[in-house]
């Protein structure tokens, strides 16, 4: 007989994340913020592989997002409230953590 074991699954929640790019691309200084939304994802780097999929793509980009797709150097913030903010910036090897100093407003 054979017993069937419960799979353990952490729960999928939604990430409040915040988009930051500098005026023009390639820029290390003047960061701003161009969009702000909710994502569903199962931790921080499967909100940022969303947020990477659903900003680069044309036909999933929401209607009133009015930036340029995510690129090299361009931050994320995940908002998690009362567990803290959390910065990364694209570099070409993937998602890094940073420091939140680095895309303070001029």
């Amino acid at each position: 007989m054979l017993l069937s074991l419960p799979v353990f699954k952490k729960k999928t929640c939604a990430y409040d994340v915040t988009i930051f790019q500098t005026p023009r691309y390639g820029e290390k200084k003047g960061y701003r913020v161009v969009y702000r939304t909710e994502l569903a994802a199962d931790n921080h780097q499967d909100a940022l592989e969303r947020a990477f999929s659903v900003f680069n793509v044309p036909d999933t980009v929401p209607n009133d997002y009015q930036a340029r797709f995510i690129a090299t150097g361009d931050v994320i913030l995940i908002d998690e409230g009362r567990k803290g903010k959390t910065y990364y910036r694209l570099n070409p090897a993937g998602w890094s953590k940073i420091n939140r100093l680095l895309v303070q407003p001029r």
